[in-house]
């Protein structure tokens, strides 16, 4: 017979008075009657070590012989992606985690990598535990793992959750200089994730004379492949930047000399930080304006997503539009605030009222009918 336990189906039966139980690795049925199959037919041949359990490597044996490799490979094209996993696993690799055989580590041992770097800022933690995290996870893709245990997060991580005003936005544009100012724009209206504004490419550019479309062709799941729609102010900042480039039909569309060819984080930061110091240079000189506390790059996105849903995008069609693999993810970008939920409650009692409310209502009559009758 064969039973499940946990994601895969274990084969259970007698052979020679004895009851064998060994996991088939495989998540459907029909596969796992197949391998239970197989291994009968390989008892039955002699080949008793069909049924030894296989040496488990130890995290830093993976680490270093599959995971690093797949990163590098993965990666190629993505040094920061690359060089966050390789920081993580440096740290993993110094830590006690190493040395423990991959289906020993538990959510107490993360809990105490947690409690033994607690002097670390949570970001830095979790860096680690998100590189452990997806290695676990490759291990137990490939087989060489049962059971993925669960690695929660260091609390206190700083989120980039601030929304900027329809104000503060306009000031914050009028600070920035070329080509920071194109880029900001795309972020504020388009909601794509920075990475993707900074290596956008002509040839994933449709500028058809009054809007535009702009292709993303790749990302970290398969959600992130989408195409989007261009507001006016993003159409006319690419079409000027296409016009001064001499209309190419490829290449990059915020080239710099960078080793990608295109503007790169490092990069990006620096634009962004001469934006700050104009705004509060302006602000010196005139105490009257109001201040704009300083954001990191990646709250433009938060800011577009969030005026999404406030225009009345519902969160699934947000989800799409942000490249997000899980609903769970879109809503950081969901406020709902009293007046909309007000609102939403007014309409629909102005669509024709509760089921409840008119269920009650029927009733209530009959009560007054039947009281007028029996008055009668």
């Amino acid at each position: 017979m064969i039973y499940k336990k946990g994601r895969y189906y274990m084969a259970k039966f007698m052979w020679q008075g004895k009851v064998i139980r060994k996991s088939t690795r495989c998540t459907n049925a029909k596969d796992a009657r197949t391998v239970e199959g197989t291994i009968r037919s390989q008892l039955a041949k002699g080949n008793f070590g069909i049924l030894e359990a296989k040496p488990r490597l130890t995290l830093s044996e993976f680490l270093k012989g599959d995971f690093l490799p797949f990163v590098e490979t993965e990666f190629q094209a993505k040094p920061n992606s690359r060089d966050y996993y390789w920081y993580g696993v440096r740290n993993l690799q110094a830590s006690d985690l190493a040395g423990l055989r991959l289906d020993q580590i538990t959510g107490q041992h993360v809990a105490g990598y947690i409690a033994k770097h607690g002097h670390l800022e949570a970001t830095t933690i979790n860096r680690d535990l998100r590189t452990l995290r997806r290695a676990l996870s490759l291990a137990l893709e490939w087989g060489k793992l049962d059971r993925m245990p669960k690695v929660a997060l260091a609390k206190g991580e700083k989120r980039r959750e601030r929304v900027l005003t329809d104000a503060e936005a306009k000031k914050y544009l009028a600070a920035c200089p070329q080509p920071w100012l194109d880029v900001a724009t795309v972020l504020l209206g388009t909601g794509m994730r920075p990475g993707e504004a900074y290596a956008l490419d002509w040839r994933n550019i449709l500028l058809n004379g009054s809007g535009g479309l702009i292709q993303i062709i790749q990302g970290k799941t398969k959600a992130a492949r989408r195409l989007l729609p261009m507001v006016p102010a993003v159409y006319q900042a690419l079409k000027a930047r296409h016009e001064l480039q001499e209309c190419p039909s490829e290449g990059w569309v915020f080239p710099t000399g960078s080793v990608s060819g295109h503007i790169e984080e490092s990069s990006a930061k620096q634009w962004h930080a001469k934006a700050l110091e104009a705004l509060e240079k302006a602000r010196k000189e005139n105490s009257d304006l109001p201040e704009i506390k300083p954001f990191e790059p990646y709250c433009l996105r938060h800011t577009a997503l969030t005026n999404l849903v406030d225009a009345g995008c519902d969160a699934f069609t947000l989800a799409r539009i942000a490249g997000h693999s899980s609903i769970a993810i879109t809503q950081r970008y969901v406020h709902p605030q009293a007046e909309a939920i007000e609102r939403a409650f007014q309409k629909l009692v102005t669509d024709g009222g509760h089921p409840q409310e008119s269920a009650a209502e029927e009733k209530h009559a009959e009560v007054e009918v039947i009281t007028e009758e029996s008055k009668g």
